[in-house]
């Protein structure tokens, strides 16, 4: 790593040439789409629910920390890709909605 992306990383929380778009960049999503994103040095998942409702979502599992981003949407609920949990937006925030599923 270089001085300025040192710098960077101390001045700003995070590389901005780490690939992660701004939220404010991102195109329109698709009912069922979930990106990951940036808002300002937090990584959030952006998700367009079967009700058109667009949600912005710390990109954090609650279960063990993977990223929600890499999940998908059903209906009015993100599913996290690791372990299956079915999560429900409230107040910003991911929580529980369904039963772990045995694997």
């Amino acid at each position: 790593m270089g001085p300025i992306t040192a710098q960077l990383l101390h001045e700003l929380g995070y590389d901005p040439d780490d690939g992660v778009p701004d939220v404010s960049e991102l195109e329109p999503l698709a009912i069922g789409e979930l990106v990951r994103a940036r808002a300002g040095a937090t990584t959030v998942a952006v998700a367009r629910l079967a009700s058109g409702k667009l949600v912005v979502v710390a990109d954090e599992c609650p279960h063990d920390g993977g990223r929600i981003s890499d999940g998908y949407v059903d209906g009015e609920r993100l599913v996290c890709a690791r372990h299956g949990w079915e999560l429900e937006v409230e107040n910003g925030r991911c929580r529980k909605a369904g039963s772990c599923p045995r694997r």
